[in-house]
Protein backbone atom coordinates (compact mmCIF):
# COMPACT_ATOMS: atom_id res chain seq x y z
CA UNK A 1 0.00 0.00 0.00
CA UNK A 2 0.80 3.56 -0.38
CA UNK A 3 1.02 4.86 2.95
CA UNK A 4 1.53 8.56 3.41
CA UNK A 5 4.07 9.80 7.08
CA UNK A 6 4.06 13.24 8.03
CA UNK A 7 7.21 13.87 10.56
CA UNK A 8 8.95 10.76 8.61
CA UNK A 9 12.51 12.31 8.68
CA UNK A 10 12.62 12.19 12.28
CA UNK A 11 13.50 9.91 15.21
CA UNK A 12 9.72 8.02 15.66
CA UNK A 13 8.81 8.78 12.32
CA UNK A 14 12.15 7.00 10.32
CA UNK A 15 11.53 3.90 12.51
CA UNK A 16 8.15 3.99 11.30
CA UNK A 17 9.24 4.37 7.70
CA UNK A 18 11.73 1.94 7.52
CA UNK A 19 9.54 -0.53 9.24
CA UNK A 20 6.45 0.47 6.30
CA UNK A 21 9.02 -0.02 3.94
CA UNK A 22 10.38 -3.56 5.23
CA UNK A 23 6.84 -4.88 4.94
CA UNK A 24 6.82 -3.44 1.35
CA UNK A 25 4.72 -0.43 1.52
CA UNK A 26 5.57 2.50 -0.56
CA UNK A 27 5.85 5.73 1.50
CA UNK A 28 5.26 9.47 1.02
CA UNK A 29 7.12 11.15 3.50
CA UNK A 30 6.20 14.62 4.72
CA UNK A 31 8.81 16.80 7.39
CA UNK A 32 9.62 20.59 7.27
CA UNK A 33 13.11 19.11 8.81
CA UNK A 34 12.91 21.88 11.29
CA UNK A 35 13.93 19.03 13.54
CA UNK A 36 13.97 16.17 11.44
CA UNK A 37 17.20 15.10 9.01
CA UNK A 38 17.13 14.64 5.53
CA UNK A 39 20.02 12.31 6.09
CA UNK A 40 17.45 9.66 7.47
CA UNK A 41 15.51 10.20 4.10
CA UNK A 42 18.71 9.62 1.79
CA UNK A 43 19.86 6.44 3.81
CA UNK A 44 16.42 5.06 3.86
CA UNK A 45 16.05 5.85 0.21
CA UNK A 46 19.72 4.69 -0.85
CA UNK A 47 18.65 1.32 1.05
CA UNK A 48 14.65 0.81 -0.21
CA UNK A 49 14.72 3.05 -3.50
CA UNK A 50 13.76 6.51 -4.29
CA UNK A 51 10.89 4.81 -6.23
CA UNK A 52 9.76 3.12 -2.92
CA UNK A 53 10.22 6.43 -0.61
CA UNK A 54 8.84 10.00 -2.35
CA UNK A 55 10.21 12.86 -0.19
CA UNK A 56 8.60 16.11 0.30
CA UNK A 57 9.90 19.40 2.37
CA UNK A 58 7.08 20.66 3.38
CA UNK A 59 5.46 22.57 6.75
CA UNK A 60 1.47 21.03 7.78
CA UNK A 61 0.96 24.48 8.23
CA UNK A 62 0.83 25.20 4.57
CA UNK A 63 -2.36 23.90 4.07
CA UNK A 64 -2.88 24.66 -0.32
CA UNK A 65 0.42 22.74 -0.59
CA UNK A 66 -0.40 19.45 1.62
CA UNK A 67 -3.73 19.63 -0.20
CA UNK A 68 -1.91 19.29 -3.45
CA UNK A 69 0.35 16.35 -2.03
CA UNK A 70 -2.70 14.38 -0.84
CA UNK A 71 -4.64 15.13 -4.20
CA UNK A 72 -1.58 13.72 -6.11
CA UNK A 73 -0.41 11.14 -3.93
CA UNK A 74 -3.65 9.43 -2.92
CA UNK A 75 -2.57 7.36 -0.05
CA UNK A 76 -4.24 4.65 1.73
CA UNK A 77 -3.78 5.89 5.17
CA UNK A 78 -1.62 7.98 6.57
CA UNK A 79 0.70 7.64 9.93
CA UNK A 80 1.09 11.23 11.46
CA UNK A 81 4.24 11.79 13.98
CA UNK A 82 4.95 15.74 12.99
CA UNK A 83 4.26 18.04 15.99
CA UNK A 84 6.61 19.91 18.96
CA UNK A 85 6.62 17.39 21.38
CA UNK A 86 9.26 19.13 24.35
CA UNK A 87 7.69 20.09 27.72
CA UNK A 88 9.76 22.72 29.27
CA UNK A 89 9.53 24.22 25.36
CA UNK A 90 6.09 24.41 25.56
CA UNK A 91 5.81 26.18 28.81
CA UNK A 92 8.14 29.15 27.34
CA UNK A 93 6.26 28.90 23.75
CA UNK A 94 3.07 28.05 24.10
CA UNK A 95 1.71 30.07 20.86
CA UNK A 96 4.04 28.07 18.46
CA UNK A 97 2.78 24.61 19.95
CA UNK A 98 -0.62 25.50 19.32
CA UNK A 99 -0.06 26.82 16.02
CA UNK A 100 1.93 23.63 14.91
CA UNK A 101 0.63 21.12 16.67
CA UNK A 102 -2.84 22.18 16.53
CA UNK A 103 -3.16 24.26 13.24
CA UNK A 104 -0.93 21.77 11.23
CA UNK A 105 -2.80 18.47 12.13
CA UNK A 106 -6.41 20.21 11.05
CA UNK A 107 -4.80 21.02 7.63
CA UNK A 108 -3.92 17.74 7.51
CA UNK A 109 -7.18 15.87 8.21
CA UNK A 110 -9.09 18.66 6.27
CA UNK A 111 -6.61 17.73 2.75
CA UNK A 112 -7.04 13.95 4.03
CA UNK A 113 -10.83 14.36 3.86
CA UNK A 114 -11.55 16.40 1.05
CA UNK A 115 -9.73 13.94 -0.98
CA UNK A 116 -11.06 11.24 0.22
CA UNK A 117 -8.42 9.57 2.31
CA UNK A 118 -9.74 8.52 5.60
CA UNK A 119 -7.90 6.09 7.68
CA UNK A 120 -5.56 8.50 10.12
CA UNK A 121 -3.02 7.00 12.89
CA UNK A 122 -2.57 10.02 15.55
CA UNK A 123 0.36 10.04 17.14
CA UNK A 124 -0.69 11.47 20.66
CA UNK A 125 0.83 11.53 23.82
CA UNK A 126 0.03 10.46 27.77
CA UNK A 127 0.67 14.26 28.61
CA UNK A 128 -2.90 14.36 27.79
CA UNK A 129 -3.54 12.81 31.33
CA UNK A 130 -1.70 15.21 33.70
CA UNK A 131 -0.55 14.05 37.00
CA UNK A 132 -2.05 10.34 37.88
CA UNK A 133 -5.09 9.72 39.46
CA UNK A 134 -4.24 6.17 39.52
CA UNK A 135 -1.85 3.95 38.47
CA UNK A 136 -1.35 2.40 35.80
CA UNK A 137 -3.39 4.69 33.77
CA UNK A 138 -6.03 3.24 31.04
CA UNK A 139 -7.61 5.09 28.34
CA UNK A 140 -10.64 6.38 30.47
CA UNK A 141 -8.33 8.55 32.64
CA UNK A 142 -9.07 11.95 33.53
CA UNK A 143 -7.48 14.13 30.68
CA UNK A 144 -5.85 17.20 32.72
CA UNK A 145 -2.88 18.40 30.97
CA UNK A 146 -0.26 20.34 32.76
CA UNK A 147 1.15 21.71 30.21
CA UNK A 148 1.02 23.53 26.23
CA UNK A 149 2.33 20.16 24.71
CA UNK A 150 -0.42 17.76 25.80
CA UNK A 151 -2.97 20.15 25.87
CA UNK A 152 -1.86 20.66 21.82
CA UNK A 153 -2.78 17.16 21.59
CA UNK A 154 -5.46 17.07 23.46
CA UNK A 155 -6.80 19.08 21.51
CA UNK A 156 -6.41 17.64 18.56
CA UNK A 157 -7.86 14.38 19.55
CA UNK A 158 -11.06 16.39 20.50
CA UNK A 159 -11.32 17.85 16.76
CA UNK A 160 -10.84 13.87 15.52
CA UNK A 161 -13.84 12.94 17.60
CA UNK A 162 -16.22 15.54 15.94
CA UNK A 163 -13.98 15.08 12.37
CA UNK A 164 -14.69 11.10 12.71
CA UNK A 165 -18.71 11.58 14.21
CA UNK A 166 -19.27 14.34 11.53
CA UNK A 167 -17.09 13.60 8.55
CA UNK A 168 -16.49 9.94 8.58
CA UNK A 169 -12.73 9.94 9.42
CA UNK A 170 -11.59 6.53 10.55
CA UNK A 171 -8.83 7.28 13.26
CA UNK A 172 -6.42 5.32 15.80
CA UNK A 173 -5.29 7.51 18.63
CA UNK A 174 -1.83 6.20 20.23
CA UNK A 175 -0.89 8.09 23.19
CA UNK A 176 2.67 7.33 23.95
CA UNK A 177 4.55 6.86 26.96
CA UNK A 178 8.12 7.87 27.09
CA UNK A 179 9.96 6.41 23.73
CA UNK A 180 13.68 4.99 24.48
CA UNK A 181 15.79 2.63 21.95
CA UNK A 182 16.81 2.80 18.10
CA UNK A 183 16.75 0.07 15.02
CA UNK A 184 18.34 -3.01 16.25
CA UNK A 185 21.52 -2.96 14.75
CA UNK A 186 22.13 0.63 14.95
CA UNK A 187 21.01 1.72 11.59
CA UNK A 188 18.78 4.67 12.26
CA UNK A 189 18.25 6.47 15.64
CA UNK A 190 17.56 9.76 17.66
CA UNK A 191 19.87 12.67 16.10
CA UNK A 192 18.66 14.88 18.74
CA UNK A 193 21.56 16.52 20.41
CA UNK A 194 20.96 16.86 23.56
CA UNK A 195 17.82 14.68 23.25
CA UNK A 196 15.27 15.67 25.80
CA UNK A 197 14.97 11.70 26.24
CA UNK A 198 16.67 10.05 29.52
CA UNK A 199 17.74 6.75 27.96
CA UNK A 200 19.23 8.28 24.70
CA UNK A 201 20.97 10.78 26.69
CA UNK A 202 22.31 8.75 29.40
CA UNK A 203 24.16 6.27 27.00
CA UNK A 204 25.50 9.29 25.47
CA UNK A 205 26.94 10.17 29.02
CA UNK A 206 28.15 6.77 29.18
CA UNK A 207 30.14 6.93 25.97
CA UNK A 208 31.27 10.17 27.07
CA UNK A 209 29.80 12.09 23.90
CA UNK A 210 28.27 14.82 25.88
CA UNK A 211 28.16 15.48 29.87
CA UNK A 212 24.81 13.90 31.28
CA UNK A 213 22.73 15.90 33.44
CA UNK A 214 19.56 15.23 35.17
CA UNK A 215 17.27 17.83 34.48
CA UNK A 216 14.08 16.68 36.54
CA UNK A 217 12.36 18.23 39.78
CA UNK A 218 12.59 16.59 42.88
CA UNK A 219 9.11 14.46 43.26
CA UNK A 220 7.11 11.90 46.07
CA UNK A 221 9.08 8.97 44.73
CA UNK A 222 10.38 6.50 47.01
CA UNK A 223 14.11 7.66 45.05
CA UNK A 224 13.14 11.22 44.49
CA UNK A 225 13.14 11.19 40.85
CA UNK A 226 9.79 11.14 38.12
CA UNK A 227 8.68 7.79 37.45
CA UNK A 228 7.65 6.64 33.65
CA UNK A 229 6.95 4.10 31.72
CA UNK A 230 9.96 3.41 28.54
CA UNK A 231 8.61 1.83 25.54
CA UNK A 232 10.89 0.95 22.71
CA UNK A 233 10.55 2.55 19.36
CA UNK A 234 10.74 -0.42 17.71
CA UNK A 235 7.82 -2.12 19.39
CA UNK A 236 5.98 1.61 19.17
CA UNK A 237 5.84 1.52 15.44
CA UNK A 238 5.00 -2.00 15.29
CA UNK A 239 1.91 -0.91 17.11
CA UNK A 240 1.28 1.71 13.97
CA UNK A 241 0.96 -1.03 11.32
CA UNK A 242 -0.92 -3.04 13.75
CA UNK A 243 -3.68 0.29 13.48
CA UNK A 244 -3.34 0.62 9.96
CA UNK A 245 -4.53 -3.11 8.97
CA UNK A 246 -7.64 -2.84 11.89
CA UNK A 247 -8.90 0.58 10.45
CA UNK A 248 -8.36 -0.80 6.87
CA UNK A 249 -10.84 -4.00 8.37
CA UNK A 250 -13.32 -1.65 9.12
CA UNK A 251 -12.39 -1.13 12.64
CA UNK A 252 -13.69 1.55 14.85
CA UNK A 253 -12.13 4.84 16.03
CA UNK A 254 -10.48 4.02 19.18
CA UNK A 255 -7.89 5.74 21.69
CA UNK A 256 -4.80 3.44 23.05
CA UNK A 257 -2.13 3.62 25.62
CA UNK A 258 1.33 2.73 24.39
CA UNK A 259 3.77 1.86 26.91
CA UNK A 260 5.43 -1.36 28.67
CA UNK A 261 2.85 -1.35 31.37
CA UNK A 262 5.40 -0.73 34.02
CA UNK A 263 7.51 2.06 35.41
CA UNK A 264 11.29 2.80 36.17
CA UNK A 265 12.47 6.05 37.81
CA UNK A 266 14.90 7.99 36.55
CA UNK A 267 18.15 6.78 38.70
CA UNK A 268 16.90 3.14 37.93
CA UNK A 269 17.78 4.20 34.10
CA UNK A 270 20.79 5.71 35.05
CA UNK A 271 21.62 2.72 36.59
CA UNK A 272 20.69 0.10 34.08
CA UNK A 273 22.47 2.28 31.47
CA UNK A 274 26.07 2.48 33.92
CA UNK A 275 25.13 -2.04 34.29
CA UNK A 276 24.89 -2.45 30.54
CA UNK A 277 27.72 -0.32 29.51
CA UNK A 278 29.88 -1.06 32.71
CA UNK A 279 31.20 2.65 32.83
CA UNK A 280 30.11 4.26 36.42
CA UNK A 281 29.95 7.88 34.22
CA UNK A 282 29.58 10.72 36.48
CA UNK A 283 25.76 12.89 36.94
CA UNK A 284 25.47 16.62 37.04
CA UNK A 285 22.88 18.59 37.57
CA UNK A 286 20.54 21.05 35.02
CA UNK A 287 18.20 23.41 35.28
CA UNK A 288 15.05 21.54 36.28
CA UNK A 289 12.16 21.42 33.70
CA UNK A 290 9.04 22.80 34.54
CA UNK A 291 5.50 21.20 33.77
CA UNK A 292 6.80 17.37 35.48
CA UNK A 293 5.12 15.45 37.25
CA UNK A 294 5.92 12.18 39.66
CA UNK A 295 4.81 9.23 38.33
CA UNK A 296 3.20 7.54 35.53
CA UNK A 297 2.66 4.32 33.62
CA UNK A 298 0.32 2.70 31.18
CA UNK A 299 -2.33 0.39 31.41
CA UNK A 300 -2.17 -1.43 27.73
CA UNK A 301 -4.75 -3.96 27.73
CA UNK A 302 -6.70 -2.13 25.30
CA UNK A 303 -4.19 -2.49 23.12
CA UNK A 304 -3.42 -6.36 23.41
CA UNK A 305 -7.41 -6.61 22.89
CA UNK A 306 -8.05 -5.21 19.97
CA UNK A 307 -4.89 -4.94 18.36
CA UNK A 308 -3.16 -8.02 19.11
CA UNK A 309 0.03 -5.80 20.54
CA UNK A 310 2.16 -6.05 23.15
CA UNK A 311 5.32 -4.65 23.82
CA UNK A 312 8.28 -7.46 22.62
CA UNK A 313 11.49 -5.67 24.16
CA UNK A 314 13.10 -4.49 27.15
CA UNK A 315 14.65 -1.46 28.73
CA UNK A 316 17.90 -3.33 28.24
CA UNK A 317 16.94 -3.74 24.42
CA UNK A 318 16.64 -0.20 23.98
CA UNK A 319 19.96 0.53 25.51
CA UNK A 320 21.50 -1.78 23.87
CA UNK A 321 20.42 -0.24 20.71
CA UNK A 322 21.27 3.29 21.28
CA UNK A 323 24.71 1.69 22.23
CA UNK A 324 24.90 0.69 18.57
CA UNK A 325 23.30 3.69 17.38
CA UNK A 326 25.91 6.57 19.05
CA UNK A 327 28.44 4.13 18.64
CA UNK A 328 28.53 4.54 14.64
CA UNK A 329 26.44 7.78 14.57
CA UNK A 330 27.98 9.83 17.58
CA UNK A 331 27.04 12.75 16.11
CA UNK A 332 23.91 11.13 14.87
CA UNK A 333 22.86 12.43 10.94
CA UNK A 334 25.33 14.89 11.37
CA UNK A 335 28.26 13.12 9.65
Amino acid sequence: MKILVTGGAGYIGSHAVKTLLEKGNQVIVLDNLHRGYKQAIEFLQGRYGKDRLTFYQIDLREAAAVDQIISKERPAGALHFAALCLVNESMAQPVTYFENNFSGSLNLVKAMLANKVNNLVFSSTCAVYGESQYLPMDELHPANPTNPYGESKLLVEKALRWLGQLNGLKYTVFRYFNVAGAWEDGSIGDSKKPSQLLVQNAVRGALGLEQFSLTCPKVDTPDTTPIRDYINVCDLVEAHLLALDYLFDGGSSEVFNLGTGQGNSVLEVVDEVKRLTGVDFNIGRGEARQGEYAQVYANISKADRLLGWKPRRSLGDSVSSLLAWYKSHPNGWDY
